[in-house]
């Protein structure tokens, strides 16, 4: 079974968010996806200072069984970019919810992490 940290909110295309104190939200593929993916052998990641809409293309995950999209979660301008993950994109597999974040963005309205899944409603999702 899959971990489902209970701080952060989901979205079903298997993103996680957490909040941050300085407002900004932290961006990251789920223990599941990950799991799905297999061993992570490449990431494209947003550019610093894109906007981006909720459902956007943010990236691209490459693993050694399949290429898949990653989605912007919220609508909001992209602050940083995890750039280790570039070096060594096998982080997204061995910690996908502390070093194996995406993207950090600056919401448009913190508001929208309201609509997303909670904890409970993830682990039904993905049958955890």
């Amino acid at each position: 079974m899959s971990l489902i940290p209970t701080d952060l909110k989901y979205v079903d295309s298997h993103e996680w968010l957490r909040l941050e104190e300085d407002g900004s939200v932290t961006v990251g593929i789920t223990e599941h996806a990950q799991d799905l993916l297999g061993d992570i052998v490449f990431v494209e990641l947003p550019e610093v200072g894109a906007q981006l809409g909720a459902a956007d293309e943010a990236g691209v995950v490459e693993s050694v069984k399949a290429a898949s999209d990653l989605y912007c979660p919220i609508a909001g301008t992209i602050l940083a970019v995890n750039a280790e993950l570039e070096a060594s994109p096998e982080l997204a597999n061995s910690a996908p919810y502390e070093g194996g974040w995406f993207f950090r963005i600056q919401p448009d309205n913190v508001a929208d992490l309201d609509a997303l899944l909670t904890p409970e409603q993830y682990a039904q999702e993905v049958g955890a």
